[in-house]
């Protein structure tokens, strides 16, 4: 997972598309969300945001 982010930002860096960065964050985050949520009694609520 690590050389993922690694090479990642070194495409990023190499390209100038540092505007993806945002774009991974969110997406990574939003993520990190349902995964953490998906037993809990939040799930009704998260789901229906989307």
């Amino acid at each position: 997972m690590l050389e993922f982010i690694k090479d990642l930002w070194g495409f990023m860096k190499v390209r100038k598309k540092f505007w993806m960065l945002p774009v991974f964050l969110v997406l990574g985050l939003l993520g990190i969300l349902v995964v953490f949520t998906e037993g809990s009694a939040l799930s009704p609520f998260i789901y229906a945001l989307f």
